[in-house]
């Protein structure tokens, strides 16, 4: 490791036989407070973990795509080192989201934080950090929890992937892959950070109520009482044949909380065509239509934005799966990787992300880290 670097990364194959070692190799003996790994399904995690040999703690989950120092890529591992002499963390594993015990959750992360700045305490800024199983449909009772112990400090994470099979999602820790679980790193550093979340949709005047839902599994069974697929169908002027990921993509329905529009992204049609949601759904919500804006003109001028006055060391970002397909469907993501390696961006592509107390969708979320003194 190059001393005085902010954030150290590396990218490797995720089919290498050596993928683990070759990351602990490019990323250098550190110290670091910590490693992200951010690693594509096609990988043999059980193998990778057993060859990621790092003086520090591990954290990870499997993705929908990941970001490397070259932009969106697919069928490989990000790794990325917090150095010790820029950040310190405490580490917080959360298994059995079924049944989450808010109050004994909350106590951990209030001695987590109370830990860090004891210290640390001549260090200024704060953020945590959140992977979770994209497959639970836990994300929002637990940001709400998170949400009730972290006090001002701000959340961002995302939901674990599967590529786009959506059968099983893994988050990382003590040398396992978990499933039914998060792990929440609550980071500490002499380097100012930036949460960040943004999204390049319009809300129309086309809107549509949910009349029939299955709350617990995220299912809309019928809108305006008609049913669901063939509904959302008819107010996009298509056949409920023709309903596919890239469709959902292009016209995502939003709901408007505490005076902002959230996505609420549909995953797929259910055999009997009921749609299925990423995040939380119920009966009398109203969804409005939204159309997106320049994907590529409104990402540049998102992140330039994060520049102004000084340019982050790097942004680690959660972008929803979503975002990857609508690039892909319209030939983008060529133009998109270029910003995301002119603007240091890596991390990986979600089932969903959490910014604070909630859990939404369609969106990138992430934080920009300074250089220290900026």
């Amino acid at each position: 490791m190059t001393e005085g670097r902010v954030i150290v990364s590396a990218h490797v194959p995720a089919r290498s036989a050596s993928a683990g070692a070759d990351l602990a190799r490019a990323l250098g003996p550190g110290p670091f407070a910590c490693v992200m790994l951010f690693v594509s399904p096609e990988a043999d995690l059980a193998a990778v973990l057993e060859g990621a040999c790092f003086d520090a703690p591990v954290i990870g989950c499997t993705t929908a795509g990941e970001i490397s120092p070259e932009g969106y890529t697919e069928g490989g591992i990000v790794a990325m080192g917090l150095p010790r002499e820029h950040f310190d963390a405490e580490l917080i594993f959360i298994p059995q989201l079924t049944a989450l015990n808010r109050q004994e959750l909350i106590g951990r992360l209030i001695r987590a934080r109370t830990a860090l700045g004891g210290r640390n305490p001549d260090w200024d800024h704060e953020f945590a950090f959140l992977m979770v199983d994209g497959l639970s449909t836990r994300e929002d009772e637990l940001t709400a929890t998170l949400a009730a112990g972290l006090g001002p400090v701000p959340l961002f994470g995302g939901s674990a992937g599967d590529g786009t099979r959506f059968r099983e999602t893994f988050v990382l820790h003590g040398g396992q892959a978990l499933r039914d679980a998060a792990v929440l790193a609550m980071v500490r550093s002499r380097c100012r950070a930036r949460v960040f979340n943004l999204d390049h949709l319009v809300p129309t005047n086309t809107r549509m109520v949910v009349t029939e839902a299955d709350p617990a599994n995220r299912i809309v069974r019928k809108i305006n009482a008609e049913p669901a697929a063939r509904e959302y169908a008819r107010l996009l002027g298509k056949d409920p044949g023709q309903l596919d990921t890239f469709t959902f993509a292009a016209h995502p329905v939003v709901v408007r909380i505490g005076g902002r529009h959230h996505v609420r992204a549909i995953q797929q049609v259910a055999p009997n065509g009921d749609l299925v949601f990423f995040s939380a759904i119920d009966e009398g919500l109203v969804l409005t239509l939204a159309e997106p804006q320049d994907m590529v003109a409104h990402l540049e001028r998102e992140l330039a934005g994060l520049s102004e006055g000084s340019a982050p060391e790097a942004i680690l970002a959660c972008d929803c799966i979503l975002r990857r397909m609508e690039a892909l469907e319209k030939q983008m993501s060529g133009a998109l990787s270029a910003i995301l390696r002119d603007h240091r961006v890596i991390g990986f592509s979600t089932y969903g992300e959490q910014l604070n107390s909630m859990h939404v969708n369609q969106t990138m979320t992430g934080v920009a880290i300074y250089p220290p003194g900026v």
